[in-house]
């Protein structure tokens, strides 16, 4: 990684660890009701085989605290419960095996309710994520700032902390969310300097799919620049295995973790004289799955061939309905147009 990255304490979630030189790691959130236990277990397990590396569900009811015994023996990666307003469900939910309570002091309660479950977590030293959100910004804070800001988020955070910190417990995570993406930078280059507890990042309601995963890219490719961040989710109004898909082509874009093959392609231009669209697509699918760290490219002319792309393993570059594969800048035979695609898998099989 050629960011140099905040310093943060080291925490233990489930059989994973965060923060100081560990690997920033991909986490989603389910969407089917936790209750339904088979279901959610379903879910993770389709998470768990796209590369999701911790798992948050909402804990709402008791039937949802009481399954997590059932879930956390059937899934293979940490398990996050997600709570909002009734202390004893955060109770539940680690004295049924979570491995890490998200809650938001200010909407727990009073003190004694918030010591009771800083209380449980201490006993099974279970990490408790302190989660602050721009759209429930205390109304003293938008105030004294004179509307929702970036301040007002860090000082609400650093209170919030501090809350469970008097309580004698330090195994926190803390995540800072906006909607906006300067906005959320900010806060984290303000809480950084406060404070070296692990970041949970990521662009709170991003949308959709396609604009989603953009302000999303935008957002946390800012914060990893800056080298903030140790756990990421990609918010998306979508199916939650898109935002593992997303999170994982941040990271390695960034060059921050490596997943698989690297696989890049050329704009169309009137050089073109093949379907580049449609054989880079078709590359793509045919390669998701292939575990090698190596560099793929489909190119769609000479120019932008053997020369521009000379760093790939290996690739593709486009002639007249016909094309040539090449590795590491050398040619390696002349294909048909519409072989490409499966010509150039055989050669990468062979690496």
């Amino acid at each position: 990684m050629i960011y140099e990255r905040h310093k943060t304490k080291v925490v233990h979630i489930g059989d994973k660890a965060i923060g100081g030189e560990n690997p920033i790691l991909i986490q989603s959130m389910t969407n089917t009701r936790t209750g339904n236990a088979s279901a959610t277990i379903k879910q993770i397990e389709e998470l768990q085989d796209e590369g999701c590396e911790i798992i948050r569900v909402t804990v709402n009811d008791v039937k949802a605290a009481e399954v997590l015994k059932e879930i956390r023996k059937s899934i293979k990666i940490p398990l996050v419960a997600d709570i909002h307003f009734d202390y004893r469900l955060a109770i539940a939910a680690i004295e049924n095996g979570a491995d890490k309570i998200r809650i938001n002091p200010g909407n727990i309660g009073s003190i004694d309710r918030i010591k009771a479950v800083v209380a449980k977590a201490k006993e099974r030293n279970i990490p408790i994520r302190v989660g602050v959100n721009s759209g429930s910004l205390e109304k003293e804070l938008v105030e004294k700032y004179g509307g929702v800001t970036p301040e007002g988020i860090v000082e609400s955070a650093l209170k919030q902390v501090k809350i469970i910190e008097d309580l004698g417990y330090d195994n926190l995570v803390v995540s800072l969310k906006a909607t906006s993406v300067p906005f959320t930078v900010k806060a984290h280059e303000l809480f950084a300097k406060e404070c070296n507890y692990p970041l949970h990042i990521g662009i709170t309601e991003s949308g959709t799919n396609y604009g989603g995963s953009i302000k999303s890219a935008a957002g946390i490719g800012a914060l990893l620049t800056r080298g903030l961040g140790d756990t990421v989710r990609v918010s998306l109004t979508e199916n939650p295995l898109e935002e593992i898909i997303c999170a994982k082509e941040i990271l390695k874009s960034l060059e921050v973790r490596k997943f698989g093959v690297n696989f890049v392609s050329c704009p169309t231009c009137g050089r073109t004289e093949i379907d580049l669209i449609n054989l880079a697509k078709e590359v793509e699918s045919k390669i998701k799955n292939i575990n090698k760290d190596i560099k793929v490219a489909v190119m769609g002319c000479v120019v932008n061939g053997p020369g521009e792309a000379k760093d790939a393993d290996i690739g593709i570059a486009g002639g007249r309905e016909c094309g040539i594969i090449f590795r590491k800048g050398e040619i390696l035979k002349k294909v048909p147009e519409n072989e490409l695609a499966d010509a150039l898998v055989e050669e990468i099989n062979k690496l």
